[in-house]
């Protein structure tokens, strides 16, 4: 028999990665108590060189540049974000699992090795959960989805926390004809027939409660109301049309996916979306196995230079920075060894990271490198560590465990050696 959770799909959002309904349901999560209000995740995919951006050594073809904070210096190749040191801060000694890029990826998102038995939710799904939805803005969004590659999509899911803690996925926002259709009704459909056809959901939930009931159906009314509210509410298709953006900002973020899935970000974390990935590099962009320095330099540092930069501007100026957390990241470091392809191979060992906002401080250094990059000198820092941190700054207890479908708990900051992560207490 069909369900009734199969009448309260509106439009054909499931298509972009998750039920509207279920989008809705994280609505239930617990009120944050922290500063953070949002957080917004630069992916960068592939893993850049950290002697080439965060941490420079001296065997880097290039050379380190001083920062607006004394004593930290960064790769020439960042001299935008050079300037805005004291907007955000760098952890030089993570310590990762997965020496290729789905056991990376999966590691750095969920903080968990891959399992064949169980399906870890991702650091935003928890956030999603946790924090629940700011009125109608689908809390949890991913721009753009992968078009090929869908395995790496599935690590951003929310595994087995179920789909209502799904990311909405949506199309390429540097796209020149992007736009998220299944916000808006389809031309042929009034107001009018919605509400016909509201009036038809209602007959045939008429049918459905004769034959089962259950306490659960006061809060399905409530969220297919919440649904159609959303496909139907300005605010939430304004927010994801970048039209509405100045040319010079949108020129500023930069003109492509890297640019334009950041300032979607913004605008989307800005109307209350709560955990926003920007993914804009995408195809293992960041992975210079050939070529390592001038992939760098030409490709990949100009924007990321030129974005993170604009991002951390603009919500600044908005007011925006010290309630929206940002990090920028990918799944692991490169080798502090060129190969013969003149690359830079996958390195989980010891790489670097930027983070700062909601109320995390910025302008520090948190760990170190040895003199070639290749190992932390002194505390590793894992990814458990660096979800306790932001889940501190949201007001989520990091040291929560969740429950399995099988009864197994599950870590939420699970850090090295399945221990439990602990804020950086250098960033509080």
């Amino acid at each position: 028999m069909t369900s009734r959770r199969g009448f309260v799909h509106a439009g054909s959002l499931s298509l972009l990665g998750a039920d509207l309904g279920g989008l809705l349901r994280a609505a239930e999560g617990s009120a944050s108590k922290g500063k953070a209000r949002a957080c917004i995740l630069l992916w960068l995919e592939g893993g850049p060189s950290q002697m080439d951006t965060w941490d420079p050594k001296p065997d880097s073809a290039f050379k380190a540049i001083s920062t607006n904070v004394a004593g930290i210096q960064v790769s020439e190749l960042l001299p935008r974000m050079a300037r805005r040191m004291d907007k955000i801060s760098l952890v030089r000694s993570m310590h990762t699992k997965g020496n290729d890029h789905p056991q990376g990826t999966h590691y750095a998102i969920t903080g968990h090795e891959p399992n064949p038995a169980m399906q870890f939710p991702s650091i935003g799904s928890i956030v999603a959960k946790e924090l629940g939805a700011r009125g109608v803005m689908p809390p949890h969004v991913l721009a753009p989805r992968w078009e090929r590659s869908r395995q790496y999509e599935e690590y951003f899911r929310s595994g087995f926390l179920g789909g209502e803690f799904d990311p909405m996925c949506i199309p390429d926002p540097g796209a020149k004809d992007f736009s998220v259709a299944d916000l808006a009704l389809p031309k042929s459909v009034s107001g009018p027939a919605v509400e016909s056809r509201q009036a038809f959901l209602k007959l045939v939930d008429r049918r459905y409660r004769e034959l089962h009931q259950g306490a659960e159906h006061a809060n399905m009314d409530q969220y297919a109301s919440q649904a159609w509210r959303m496909i139907l509410n300005p605010r939430v298709r304004d927010a994801f049309d970048l039209s509405k953006e100045p040319d010079k900002l949108r020129d500023a973020y930069g003109r492509d996916s890297v640019g334009q899935s950041a300032l979607l970000a913004r605008r989307l974390v800005e109307a209350g979306s709560v955990f926003v990935t920007a993914a804009g590099f995408h195809s293992n962009s960041w992975d210079t196995h050939a070529k390592n320095d001038e992939g760098h330099r030409d490709r990949l540092c100009p924007p990321l230079d030129r974005t993170l930069s604009a991002l951390l501007d603009d919500l600044s100026q908005r007011g925006l920075l010290d309630s929206t957390i940002v990090l920028a990241m990918g799944e692991f470091g490169r080798t502090p060894f060129v190969n013969p392809d003149l690359g830079r191979d996958h390195w989980p060992v010891c790489w670097s990271l930027a983070l700062g906002g909601g109320g995390i401080k910025g302008g520090a250094v948190v760990g170190a490198s040895d003199e070639k990059g290749a190992n932390p000198a002194g505390r590793a820092v894992s990814m458990g560590d660096i979800f306790a941190t932001i889940f501190k700054q949201f007001g989520i207890d990091w040291t929560k465990e969740y429950d399995t479908p099988i009864g197994r708990p599950v870590k939420i900051a699970n850090a090295l050696d399945d221990k439990t992560g602990e804020p950086l207490v250098e960033l509080a």
